[in-house]
């Protein structure tokens, strides 16, 4: 069923025509369904450097944003007949290779080649936040400030209407979402929704995050993504959970593993590139300056900070960069809330494969070394991920210099904080001298 006949079949009366730019902001036009057949042949047309970071300037042709009709999501709960459709922008009748979503597409189609299908899970962290009468930020719930709050049906329960909301849309959209809760930190919560193809989860990434933003707007709160707003609680993150297919078969168990793990040489190959390229990925799964105040972080607290400062694996042990829960699938838990799920899942994708193709080892299940730290900050992070072939490749994939223009714009905002003078400066230094 087309694009168009399925809006009309469920009464949608608009479309939000929808995609992200690199850093992950969802850009959208409102489409009335009068105009549905003209936006499912022809697209919506954007001024592309108006969008944010696209990969044009201000006399650039239009970017055409082309729905996938296999994304269309009627959202009623936000809005009565309101519908969403996830789009692949598109420069004068050719695919944007600034795209997230067309490089996604990209690294896809090279581990199909290889006869292998990609699935993905994700695991979506948040705050619930406000601010008090000096603009200083808190918790939305005033009352959640106990030291340990992970998991407390107290504070779960004050927030029982919005969590509630959230969980029924996934469910009314066939997500699958079959967990809620209070994370480590006051005010941090998280919603999980089954695992599918990549492309499939990154789109719903980008959709939960809006519904999430919206819901939660309407009950007088923000929803922040942002890694570490506040400095002593724990950060969040965006765990990515990744299998292996081939022939509808999973291609990540054997029995006959002597590491103990239940693994196959694939997966471990998988995990040993993930872990080769786990510097340079740290550059598109953790973008932002804010990113390294989580994974640098020594305390909080709770206690533990959950962040991996070191590229390792094991089992279930979430210490781990990479952690293996089962023999079905692999964690990596290095990414963070900034992340855009479809960058996050091609780098990490590529990674992996190229693992694969030179049947890479990673080692015994273990410890950290000194020689595997992560990037302390994002510039380092920007350094690793420019002299990355592999990493830079999956940006590249759909045929323009995306990294470059990717690590430019990321040392911009890594200078543009480094130049802003801060409360701890001030403290520290106005009359030390």
């Amino acid at each position: 069923m087309d694009l168009a006949t399925r809006a009309r079949a469920d009464g949608t009366r608009f479309i939000l025509a929808v995609f992200v730019n690199l850093a992950g902001k969802p850009c959208a036009k409102l489409v009335p369904i009068e105009s549905v057949e003209e936006l499912q042949t022809e697209g919506v047309g954007f001024a592309g450097y108006a969008a944010g970071a696209m990969g044009q300037e201000p006399k650039d042709p239009d970017l055409v944003a082309i729905p996938d009709p296999t994304s269309y999501t009627p959202i009623p709960f936000i809005r009565p007949g309101l519908a969403l459709v996830h789009c692949d922008p598109h420069v004068e009748g050719k695919p944007w290779p600034y795209a997230p979503r067309v490089m996604l597409r990209s690294v896809l189609a090279e581990a199909a080649e290889m006869g292998l299908d990609v699935n993905v899970g994700a695991e979506i962290e948040y705050f619930l936040v406000d601010k008090d009468e000096s603009g200083a930020l808190r918790t939305a719930d005033t009352l959640d400030t106990s030291r340990q709050p992970c998991y407390d049906a107290r504070d779960v329960t004050r927030m029982y209407e919005h969590l509630t909301s959230i969980s029924t849309a996934m469910n009314k959209l066939g997500w699958g979402n079959y967990a809620n809760d209070h994370e480590d930190g006051n005010g941090q919560f998280e919603q999980n929704f089954n695992y599918s193809d990549a492309m499939t989860t990154a789109d719903r990434v980008i959709t939960l995050r809006y519904l999430i933003s919206v819901l939660a707007e309407e009950r007088g709160m923000t929803a922040t993504f942002m890694p570490k707003p506040f400095a002593d609680r724990t950060g969040s993150g965006m765990h990515m959970h990744l299998s292996l297919w081939r022939d509808g078969e999973s291609a990540f168990p054997d029995s006959t593993d002597e590491r103990g793990l239940g693994l196959s040489s694939t997966a471990y190959s998988f995990i040993a590139g993930i872990l080769d390229h786990a510097c340079a990925l740290q550059g598109v799964i953790a973008p932002t300056v804010n990113s390294y105040k989580r994974t640098g972080a020594t305390a909080t607290t709770s206690g533990a900070t959950w962040s991996p400062r070191h590229a390792t694996y094991g089992g279930n042990d979430r210490t781990h960069y990479l952690r293996v829960p089962d023999r079905n699938r692999v964690e990596l838990r290095g990414g963070d809330g900034s992340a855009n799920p479809y960058l996050a899942a091609a780098a990490t994708i590529a990674a992996g494969l190229d693992g694969i193709r030179r049947e890479l080892d990673p080692g015994e299940p273990g410890g950290a070394s000194t020689s595997d730290s992560l990037p302390m900050t994002l510039l380092h992070a920007m350094d690793a991920l420019a002299a990355d072939p592999v990493v830079t490749g999956a940006l590249n994939s759909a045929g323009a210099d995306v990294a470059g223009y990717f690590t430019t714009l990321k040392r911009e905002e890594f200078f543009q904080w480094h130049n802003t003078v801060t409360p701890w400066e001030v403290d520290n230094y106005l009359t030390a001298f």
